[in-house]
């Protein structure tokens, strides 16, 4: 949504996407500075489930959990990741029946907070503070997180500094005491 609002002349500085596609798609359709694209952050998988009844992956084959909550793979990098994750652990085809999709991660998580799901498999971030159980992250593809500069943005400057400041050193440790990973190096295109 917020990459068709750029492609309409949002007002934004920068654009800050869990999906690297749409980062790339943006910066070469103009939308975006392609000198300021970097990725910011890895992003990694969990399980929650209320009261932490449900501890792994394969604890999903039990047919008690009715309703195994994810983001819709269609457009939702960590979607993509929960589906890769259950076929790489050989549940896919035993789980779909049993999926319900939601928008995005926050939905997920919320299907199984309310209880409309047993468990959800969602972003780290949402529920590093909540019991959420981390999943091995060679069960998917990396979940590269990228942003760059708005290219109409009035306040390139500042925007800029931004984006230094969420890759240098202060910025790391904020989004890694939130339960996102910053890449090994912080120059831009990592």
């Amino acid at each position: 949504m917020l990459s068709r609002q750029i492609e309409q002349g949002a007002p934004y500085d920068v654009f800050l996407s869990a999906n690297q596609q749409y980062v790339t798609e943006l910066a070469l359709a103009g939308h975006l500075s392609p000198d300021s694209v970097r990725v910011y952050a890895h992003g990694r998988i969990a399980l929650w489930s209320k009261e932490g009844r449900v501890q792994s992956l394969t604890e999903l084959r039990n047919p008690r959990i009715l309703h195994v909550a994810i983001p819709n793979p269609n457009h939702a990098p960590y979607g993509v990741a929960a589906r890769e994750a259950l076929e790489t652990q050989g549940l896919w085809k035993q789980v779909e029946p049993r999926i319900v999709y939601g928008e995005n991660v926050l939905q997920a998580f919320q299907y199984a907070q309310s209880g409309n799901a047993e468990v959800a498999i969602t972003a780290w971030s949402l529920v590093i503070s909540k019991g959420g159980i981390l999943l091995p992250e060679n069960l998917h593809s990396p979940i590269l997180q990228s942003g760059a500069l708005v290219s109409s943005t009035r306040h390139a400057a500042a925007a800029r500094r931004f984006l230094d400041f969420l890759t240098g050193p202060e910025g790391r440790k904020i989004l890694q005491s939130n339960g996102l990973f910053p890449p090994v190096s912080s120059h831009p295109g990592d």
